[in-house]
């Protein structure tokens, strides 16, 4: 078995956006993949890094371009997404591997821009380990406070020589980290791009005005005016979105 640990780059500016097809949403386009194989001992045994050239947006997003040091003129002369997906796929050796990611918003991408460009999905892996919580739970965070990539890195004392938002220097990073925290409970889960989960419906609940009356009357044993019962009814409603909290 292979652990893919990747990362990747993206790029997204709707001033430039190419025709789309009809019916096809415009995904964060990828404009760099960085990988790194390891073996079943953690031990790397390739490495993956390349730049894709943009077809969905004609430039990159000065944002993208001060965060990750891509520009536009860089990227003219790389391959397609097409034929990077494919270098890729060759790459990852087979659907066994597993996913090792930070964050889910990458494995998400990069379905969506394999969908986008009409490629063949069942290539990918679909079991996946997200390192980012259980690195949490690691460094003794909160449950809501993840921790971040070069945060995680500093903390467990590996030397962060190379630039962050940097896709191989990301994914380079992301290894370190999984051979510093891995232990057998960490197991990879099942990825599936198209899983929708059920909203619970809240059931729709309405006030019980006689009651609520009621209690007020008993509260000054006496009948409720009619002004005053709008007086109630009005400041129970407006308590309850709760505009007024300090």
């Amino acid at each position: 078995m292979f652990f893919i640990v990747f990362d990747m780059e993206f790029n997204q500016d709707f001033s430039s956006l190419q025709t789309v097809p009809a019916g096809s949403k415009p995904p964060f386009e990828i404009i760099q993949i960085g990988a790194v194989k390891l073996d079943s001992n953690l031990q790397a045994v390739s490495t993956f890094n390349r730049y894709v050239k943009p077809t969905i947006y004609n430039k990159i997003d000065p944002f993208i371009t001060d965060l990750t040091g891509i520009y536009t003129e860089q990227l003219i002369n790389e391959d397609t997404f097409p034929q990077i997906y494919k270098a890729f796929i060759n790459f990852i050796g087979g659907t066994e591997a597993v996913f090792c990611i930070w964050g889910m918003s990458d494995i998400r991408e990069l379905f969506k821009n394999a969908a986008y460009h009409h490629l063949d999905e069942t290539l990918l892996p679909q079991l996946v380990i997200d390192l980012q919580p259980y690195v949490s739970a690691y460094l003794g965070l909160p449950l809501k406070n993840t921790a971040g990539l070069q945060y995680a890195a500093e903390a467990l004392n590996i030397p962060t020589v190379q630039a962050f938002h940097d896709a191989f220097n990301d994914a380079y990073y992301t290894t370190e980290i999984f051979k510093k925290i891995y232990n057998p409970s960490i197991q990879p889960k099942k990825y599936l791009p198209n899983y929708i989960p059920d909203r619970v419906k809240q059931q729709k609940r309405e006030i019980d005005i006689e009651k609520l009356i009621q209690q007020f009357e008993k509260m000054y044993a006496r009948k409720l005016t009619e002004e005053e019962i709008s007086m109630v009814l009005l400041a129970y409603k407006m308590g309850r979105t709760c505009q007024f909290l300090k």
